[in-house]
């Protein structure tokens, strides 16, 4: 790969607090041809914020949507008014490690790219670009379809960790060829379907362990409060591909799984909207009027309960406490540090 071939994309919601670190962080990468900021409809003085922290190089542009219309449609304006053949998505409130495109772009055959995440809590240091990562094994590994969409299938008591939270380069090509961009029904999961999507279409998943992307967890953070609907979407983003032919049957077993997994998550939140807005007698009706209701939602009440009374007699603190820093795919044997 030659120089200046990556188009960084951030979209931003009432980011003015955080957006300048992340842009300064895109902008120091001597990979980086563009850095695009698309202000989805903030309240704040984001775009202003964001407009300052150019570095004079002319590879900054600031886009601004007068309605917030969620992720999706602000990156895939963001593709669409970009040219770099590399895309290469930043959350607002993260960063990028320097180095980091120099490592993903060690070897040519792939068309998705991702590296390890260094996920830092909010409250963790005054500044956390000054982390640095420890020297992660670098040996390159690919996705194929079925360990992707299971390695998104989230389980309780255990620190979150889906491969969905990645966030590769791409290639503009292999998107262009299949026709392929951020589906804009989503505002949760919109990742994980599009990653899914493409790896469906043949596209080569490379994931290396050395760490270049910095996460920083915060309590209040956007992707943290969805709404109960945005799983239902999700579930049913998931039965859309299953639509596509050429899955063999062992791929659609397990995305039938995910389905399940945030289906039953969906009738879990919406008992608890039933309960909260009209009552319990209309709670019970919604979870008595199908077992594929009922079963989910005894399990999710029961288990709720459960971990409320571990955490208070002090036998779950050590299971739900998260670390100030961890990375998302440390742990594994293929994860270990030199």
């Amino acid at each position: 790969m030659t120089k200046s071939e990556v188009c960084v994309i951030i979209a931003a919601k009432n980011a003015a607090r955080t957006i300048a670190v992340a842009i300064a962080s895109a902008l120091r990468e001597p990979e980086v041809a563009e850095v695009v900021v698309v202000d989805d409809g903030s309240t704040d003085n984001t775009a202003e914020v964001a407009r300052s922290a150019d570095d004079g190089s002319g590879r900054l542009a600031v886009m601004r949507l007068d309605v917030n219309r969620g992720p999706s449609f602000a990156r895939n304006a963001a593709i669409a008014g970009s040219k770099a053949p590399f895309i290469s998505i930043l959350d607002a409130d993260d960063f990028f490690l320097e180095g980091r495109f120099r490592n993903l772009f060690a070897g040519a055959d792939w068309d998705f790219a991702a590296d390890n995440i260094m996920l830092i809590r909010d409250d963790a240091t005054s500044d956390a670009t000054k982390i640095v990562a420890p020297d992660f094994a670098a040996e390159p590994e690919f996705l194929d379809f079925e360990r992707f969409v299971e390695g998104n299938i989230s389980r309780r008591r255990v620190q979150r960790g889906e491969l969905g939270f990645l966030k590769p380069v791409i290639s503009r090509a292999f998107l262009d060829r299949h026709r392929l961009r951020y589906d804009e029904s989503l505002r949760l999961g919109e990742d994980y379907e599009l990653y899914a999507r493409a790896v469906a279409h043949g596209a080569r998943f490379k994931v290396i362990r050395s760490c270049g992307y910095g996460a920083i967890v915060r309590a209040d953070s956007l992707s943290g409060r969805h709404k109960t609907q945005d799983l239902k979407r999700l579930a049913d983003a998931d039965l859309a591909l299953l639509a596509i032919d050429s899955l063999p049957e062992g791929s659609k077993a397990v995305l039938r799984r995910h389905e399940r997994h945030v289906r039953d998550k969906y009738r879990l939140r919406n008992f608890l909207d039933v309960k909260a807005e009209r009552g319990l007698a209309s709670a019970a009706a919604y979870a008595l009027s199908s077992q594929s209701n009922l079963v989910p939602i005894v399990q999710g009440v029961a288990s709720d309960k459960l971990e409320a009374l571990f955490r208070r007699v002090g036998l779950a603190s050590g299971q739900r406490q998260v670390p100030p820093l961890r990375f998302l795919m440390a742990g594994t044997s293929a994860g270990k540090e030199r």
